[in-house]
């Protein structure tokens, strides 16, 4: 006859003991999702709203906003209420920084937003992706173009094509 565990303790093999604690990473992640959501929100009531149906400039990043705020209390909520392990305290860190990424990422935002008007949406479109794609270390130089190229057919079918947006395909810098 065995005796019972004392609390807190693992009952057998096959128990896990599980303990409450707060997923300090989602609290800040989803807080940070509610400050951004909040200014774009409010970013955008100074804005006409307009309708589902007939939107105005303030529509969108009031929605956006919204959404952010609707993800940020979701992962605050989660982080509050996440269970730990014990083995979970032993598991190994999540590793170093990704700076490549970042810097790369940045780099293309950065280039996309001092190029759109000179270049215009095609050329722009095939150096940003380009340079977002080789932002992971695995990504051959082969597959980083069929990225550009692909990314760059879709959002021109997609936003010129289809959406009829007046988006110069080349700009004033190469004769557009």
């Amino acid at each position: 006859m065995s005796t019972p565990a004392a609390p807190g303790e693992p009952r057998g093999d096959d128990s896990v003991t599980e303990r409450r604690s707060i997923a300090l990473d989602d609290v800040v992640a989803g807080a940070l999702f509610i400050v951004i959501g909040l200014a774009f929100a409010i970013g955008a009531l100074g804005y006409e709203l307009g309708t589902a149906v007939r939107m105005g400039p303030g529509y969108v990043p009031l929605v956006l906003g919204a959404v952010l705020v609707g993800l940020g209390v979701a992962l605050v909520g989660t982080g509050l209420v996440s269970r730990h392990r014990p083995e979970d305290e032993l598991a190994e860190p999540s590793g170093d920084i990704p700076w490549r990424a970042i810097v790369f990422i940045l780099a293309a935002v950065i280039v996309f937003g001092a190029g759109i008007e000179p270049l215009g949406i095609v050329p722009i479109l095939l150096v940003t992706t380009f340079i977002a794609a080789v932002a992971d270390r695995r990504t051959s130089l082969r597959d980083a173009v069929l990225i550009a190229v692909g990314l760059t057919v879709l959002c021109v079918l997609i936003f010129v094509g289809l959406l009829q947006l007046r988006l110069p395909l080349l700009g004033p810098w190469l004769g557009g």
